[in-house]
C-alpha cells in the first residue's frame, strides 16, 4: 500500500510511492498469483485466456501502485485547471458549468433542420451542431449532376446564403454556440453563417462556435477531400488567421480524431494521429507568421467515445497532458490558455448495430459516461436508430435525455476527475502517452504529417487495426451483443424518420430564384476577384469568399473557382 508518511522522505524523489513499498507490493502480488489466484482457477477458470481492450491492448488481472510507481504528481497529474491539465482544464470541473449538450442534427431541407434545432433547444439542448449533406460536403449545389439522389440524406443541404438564412431563422445566434461539421468547403460555409448573422444585425465578433475545418484527417480517414493538401491547409490557416483577427469567440478548427476512430483505428492511434494533425496546423500557422498565443487558445478538438470505458477515459486524460507539454515546451506558448486542450466528444457511430437497435441506448450511455469522466467540454450522444436511418424525434430525445440523466442523476459531475489515482486508469493514461510519443517519432521520421499522408502511413496503420478488430469479431474473440452473440431473429420495430418529399423541389426552386434575382454581374466580379486572390497566394481568402457569399454566389460556384485554381486531389492507391 502507498505510504503517505514516506512519500517525501527523499527530496529528489517526486513519485507518489516509496520504492521499498513498491517492491513489497510486487512480491505480495507474485505470491497472491501463485496461491489465491491459482486456487481460484482450479475451482473456476477465467472466461478467456487473454482479456483485451477495444484496441486489442492486453489487460492485466490486477493493477497496483507498482504499475504507476514512476508517477510524479506535479509533473504528470497536477491539479485541475493547472498544467499539465491531465485532471481537466477547469479548476471546478462540472461543478461550475456542465458540458455543452450539443446534439448533431441536419437532414433534408433547411426548413426541416431549422424545425429540429428549435425542438432540441426547447428540450434543453445548449448548443447547435450542424450536419451537412453529401453534396454540400463535396462543394456541389443541390441541383448539380453529381448531387443527384443525395439531397438531405446525411445532413442539411446548403447551396447559398439564402439556404443558410432559412436554416438559422429564429435561432438566437448571439446566445447559442454553433458547431459545423464541414471540411473542404469549411471557409465558404462559415462565410455564409457569418453573413446570415450580420444581415440580422449580429456582429461577427459576438458569434461563438466551432468549425470542424480539419482537412488533414480527410486524407487520413474520412476521404471527403477536394483539393491537394497544400492549398487545403492554406485555406485552414486563412480561417485561423481570420478568426484570430475578427472572431474572438470562435474556434476556427476542431481537430478531429472521431473519424480516424470510426475508420477503424485504435484509441492510441486516434490520440496520436489527431494530435499530430494539431501540431501540423500549429506549425503551418507559425509559418504564416502568426503568434502562437494569438491563435492557439481557439484551437479545439473532437474525439470519439468508443466502447472500452476505461481506455476512453485514459485517452482524454493523456490527450490533455501531451498537448500541454508540446505547446509549452516545444512551441513556446506562454499563455496558459494555449496549453489547454478543449474537446468535444461524440459517442461512436461505428459501434451502433442495426440488430436490436434499442441496445444502442445502453452503448451510448456508457460511452457518454466515459466522455464525461474523461472531462469533455461538449458532447453529442448518438440515437438508437442511426444504424438504420437519420434519428427520429423520439430517438434523439432519448439520446439527449441520456446526457441529462448523467448530468443530474448520476453524481459523476459533483467532483473533479473522480477516477484520478486509479491504478488502472493512471497506468492506461501513461501507456496511451507512451504509444502516442512512439507514433510522433515515426511520423517525424517520415518528414511530418503531409509526407506521411502521401506515403500512406496513416492509412495502412488504420486499415491493419480495423482488419484485426473485425477478425476478432468474426472469430468470436470479441462479443458484439445482438450480432455474434445473444442474437435475436426479430426485425427492428422502431419508428424511422421520414423526410418531407417536397424538400428537394423546394430547395431547387429557391436555388433557381437566387440565381435569377441576384446581381449576376456582381457575382461574376466577385468570383473573378476570388480567383485572382487564390492564385496570388498572399491574400487571406476569407475576405473575397465573404464578398462572394454576400453577393449570393453559390457554394458550387465558389468551390469551382478553387477546383480550377488548386486542382482536384486524387488519392494514390496504397494497398
Amino acid at each position: 500500500m502507498p505510504d503517505s508518511d514516506k512519500a517525501h522522505e527523499n527530496p529528489g524523489d517526486k513519485t507518489l510511492f516509496d520504492q521499498a513499498a513498491i517492491q513489497r507490493i510486487r512480491s505480495e502480488v507474485a505470491a497472491w498469483e501463485q496461491s489465491d489466484v491459482a486456487q481460484a482457477q482450479t475451482r473456476l477458470s477465467e472466461r478467456r485466456d487473454e482479456f483485451i481492450t477495444a484496441s486489442s491492448r492486453p489487460i492485466k488481472r490486477l493493477y497496483t501502485p507498482a504499475d504507476i510507481a514512476g508517477l510524479d504528481h506535479e509533473a504528470d497529474l497536477g491539479l485541475p485547471g493547472r498544467y499539465p491539465y491531465t485532471r481537466g482544464v477547469q479548476p471546478t470541473g462540472y461543478r461550475g458549468k456542465l458540458w455543452t449538450m450539443r446534439m448533431f442534427a441536419g437532414f433534408g431541407s433547411a426548413e426541416e433542420t431549422n424545425a429540429r434545432f428549435k425542438y432540441l433547444l426547447s428540450q434543453g439542448q445548449t448548443g447547435l451542431s450542424i450536419a451537412f449533406d453529401m453534396p454540400t460536403l463535396y462543394g456541389y449545389d443541390s441541383d448539380a449532376p453529381q448531387a443527384i439522389g443525395e439531397f438531405g440524406k446525411c445532413g442539411v443541404a446548403i447551396s447559398s446564403l439564402a439556404d443558410m438564412e432559412v436554416l438559422l431563422e429564429g435561432i438566437p445566434l448571439d446566445q447559442v454556440t454553433t458547431s459545423m461539421t464541414i471540411n473542404s468547403p469549411a471557409a465558404i460555409i462559415w462565410a455564409m453563417y457569418i453573413a446570415a448573422a450580420e444581415k440580422r444585425g449580429i456582429a461577427r465578433a459576438r458569434l461563438g462556435g466551432t468549425l470542424q475545418n480539419d482537412i488533414l484527417k480527410e486524407y487520413i480517414a474520412q476521404k471527403e477531400f477536394l483539393f491537394p493538401p497544400e492549398p487545403s491547409v492554406r485555406l485552414v490557416v486563412d480561417t485561423i488567421e481570420f478568426g484570430s483577427r475578427e472572431m474572438p469567440r470562435w474556434n476556427t478548427i476542431s481537430i478531429s480524431g472521431y473519424h480516424i476512430r470510426e475508420a477503424g483505428s485504435t484509441a492510441a492511434q486516434e490520440l496520436a494521429f489527431t494530435l499530430a494533425d494539431g501540431f501540423a496546423y500549429v506549425e503551418a500557422a507559425l509559418a504564416r507568421g502568426l503568434d502562437i498565443d494569438q491563435f492557439a487558445p481557439r484551437l479545439s478538438f473532437f474525439f470519439n467515445a468508443h466502447n472500452d470505458f476505461f481506455e476512453e477515459i485514459a485517452k482524454y486524460r493523456a490527450a490533455r497532458r501531451i498537448w500541454a507539454r508540446h505547446m509549452r515546451e516545444k512551441y513556446g506558448a506562454k499563455d496558459p490558455r494555449s496549453w489547454m486542450l478543449r474537446t468535444h466528444a461524440q459517442t461512436s457511430g461505428a459501434t451502433l448495430t442495426a440488430q436490436q437497435p434499442e441496445i444502442n441506448i445502453v452503448r451510448v450511455a456508457l460511452q457518454a459516461l466515459a466522455a464525461v469522466l474523461g472531462g469533455t467540454q461538449s458532447l453529442h450522444t448518438n440515437s438508437m436508430d442511426e444504424a438504420l436511418a437519420l434519428p427520429s424525434e423520439r430517438a434523439v430525445t432519448i439520446a439527449l435525455r441520456t446526457q441529462q440523466v448523467i448530468a443530474d442523476e448520476s453524481g459523476v459531475a459533483n467532483t473533479v476527475d473522480p477516477l484520478a489515482g486509479s491504478y488502472f486508469v493512471e497506468a492506461l493514461t501513461d501507456q496511451m502517452e507512451q504509444e502516442a510519443n512512439d507514433y510522433f517519432r515515426r511520423i517525424e521520421a517520415k518528414g511530418g504529417v503531409l509526407p506521411a499522408i502521401e506515403d500512406g502511413f496513416f492509412q495502412r496503420e488504420i486499415a491493419e487495426s480495423a482488419f484485426r478488430y473485425q477478425q476478432e469479431i468474426d472469430r468470436s474473440e470479441r462479443t458484439i451483443v445482438g450480432v455474434n452473440d445473444y442474437v435475436s431473429g426479430e426485425p427492428p420495430a422502431i419508428p424511422i424518420l421520414s423526410m418531407d418529399p417536397q424538400g428537394y423541389e423546394r430547395q431547387v426552386a429557391r436555388l433557381r430564384r437566387v440565381r435569377a434575382e441576384r446581381d449576376n454581374r456582381a457575382v461574376t466580379t466577385c468570383l473573378a476577384r476570388l480567383s485572382d486572390a487564390a492564385r496570388d497566394g498572399r491574400t487571406n481568402l476569407m475576405y473575397p469568399i465573404l464578398e462572394a457569399v454576400c453577393a449570393y454566389a453559390t457554394l458550387g460556384e465558389i468551390t469551382d473557382v478553387f477546383r480550377e485554381v488548386f486542382g482536384e486531389y486524387e488519392e494514390p492507391v496504397y494497398f
